[in-house]
């Protein structure tokens, strides 16, 4: 994410950790790319939290990985103490900062972000639709034989293999329904490929999770706010009635600019998508109730 965020060229970029030494050397490792990558911001590694003051945006990728046979709930108690713990400094350091949560179980970890911070729900949003939706462009790509540029196609509801909601009813490739291109069993086959996406790395790799991916839809979360961008993306927010679902974070799309969300949109849905839809929000209540309190 730093690097990728570094090299855009239009922010300043803080790496904070707990070890010593770790992001002071990431941080150095990025900034000497900066001759041949092209880029002047500076790029800062630190322990201290007094060096993230005035963060325009603070990216929380804080807490333990997930491993083989892990599922993200399994994260919750271990991650949700890590989560309040920087969310509240964070927040300390940089008061008027949005909040991109990508801590797992994300769902859950937006709601400890959002009471640690005391921040209004507009300025914290999780990256979960992002990332799914990435996947899930990818894999109608890989089907179809058509470029993933053509891809219009979003992946709603939850951050978790039985929670997420590929939406088939709107989705295309070049404006053509995507039901069009694909019969109903591969159709199936790349929905249920997509909420598996995660699960898919992590046993291939064996020893570790996703990370290039899940960076670039972070950062392009980070591009719209910074820049302003206005864009429509799919992310986890907050909702207050939408989709007959009341708060609990949930992905939706939304527009994402300066301060945070601007508006959430509640798009028609097939009665299936919508019903998973509010699956979602249960499962993230559920997941709330058995986060241990702060």
């Amino acid at each position: 994410m730093a690097q990728m965020l570094a090299a855009r060229g239009y922010a300043d970029v803080v790496l904070l950790d707990i070890l010593e030494g770790f992001p002071q050397g990431k941080a150095l490792d990025i900034a000497e790319s900066a001759p041949w990558v092209r880029f002047s911001g500076t790029v800062t590694g630190t322990n201290d939290w007094a060096d993230t003051a005035d963060s325009d945006v603070v990216v929380v990728t804080s807490g333990v990985p997930r491993k083989p046979g892990m599922t993200r709930e399994d994260l919750l108690g271990t991650n949700a103490k890590i989560v309040r713990s920087v969310v509240g400094q964070a927040a300390k350091a940089s008061p008027n900062a949005v909040l991109v949560i990508f801590a797992n179980p994300m769902d859950a970890m937006c709601h400890v972000a959002l009471d640690a911070s005391g921040f209004e729900p507009a300025r914290v949003v999780g990256q979960g639709g992002m990332l799914d939706s990435s996947r899930y462009r990818t894999f109608i790509a890989m089907e179809t034989g058509a470029s993933v540029k053509d891809v219009s196609a979003w992946v709603l509801g939850g951050h978790t293999e039985a929670t997420m909601v590929p939406i088939v009813s709107n989705a295309s490739v070049g404006g053509v329904p995507l039901t069009q291109l694909l019969p109903a069993d591969r159709l199936q086959a790349v929905v249920q490929r997509t909420q598996r996406g995660g699960a898919e790395i992590v046993e291939l790799l064996k020893t570790g999770s996703a990370f290039v991916a899940p960076a670039a839809a972070t950062i392009e979360m980070v591009d719209a706010i910074l820049l302003d961008e206005q864009r429509i993306l799919p992310c986890c927010v907050r909702l207050s009635g939408e989709y007959g679902i009341r708060d609990a974070y949930v992905g939706a799309p939304v527009m994402l600019g300066t301060g945070g969300v601007q508006t959430i949109y509640d798009i028609p849905l097939a009665d299936d998508e919508l019903a998973a839809m509010r699956k979602a929000g249960d499962a993230v209540k559920e997941l709330v109730a058995a986060t241990p309190a702060g």
